[in-house]
């Protein structure tokens, strides 16, 4: 048998395409026919609104937010919540509530009151002065500005004067 030189390129060339070929050939892990997510993702289950309402029931009950007494009413997956409330952070809490209890969505009627508006509006004053005071900005704008520092490079050189005679 006679061996050519002209052709070992070619050769090297289809071996190591076949090499490769069943490595390319190969599902993807994560798509491969034993994995959960290689059929399509199944609707999430849709609670009742009684189960809703009682998966709502239980958490108020061991939550803080309890006491506020919220009302609220389950219809077609969506609560309604409706109450009065003198801490901002209950509002948001019953939201995340019910949306952990299952609802597809929540409509927030909840009232804040004033006392914890103003509460809410002096503690973010006082944030704000508390973080001026850190960073050495004046508390008012009456106060003196600080001309800002000019680098070196940037200060003009003084100029020799030519004086003529």
């Amino acid at each position: 048998m006679r061996k050519t030189t002209r052709n070992r390129p070619l050769t090297a060339a289809l071996a190591l395409l076949a090499a490769f070929f069943p490595i390319a050939a190969q599902q993807h892990p994560a798509l491969a026919p034993g994995h959960p997510r290689a059929v399509a993702p199944a609707a999430p289950v849709r609670l009742t609104d009684a189960q809703i309402d009682a998966g709502i029931r239980i958490k108020l009950a061991k939550s803080k937010i309890g006491p506020d007494k919220f009302r609220f009413k389950v219809q077609g997956g969506v609560v309604t919540i409706e109450g009065k409330t003198d801490i901002i952070q209950h509002k948001g809490a019953a939201t995340r509530m019910a949306h952990t209890a299952g609802a597809i969505g929540v409509n927030n009627h909840i009232e804040i009151s004033d006392a914890a508006k103003q509460k809410a509006s002096d503690n973010l004053a006082k944030g704000r002065r508390r973080a001026q005071i850190v960073r050495g900005e004046p508390r008012s704008t009456s106060a003196t500005l600080r001309q800002p520092a000019v680098p070196v490079a940037l200060k003009a050189a003084p100029r020799a004067t030519v004086q003529k005679q």
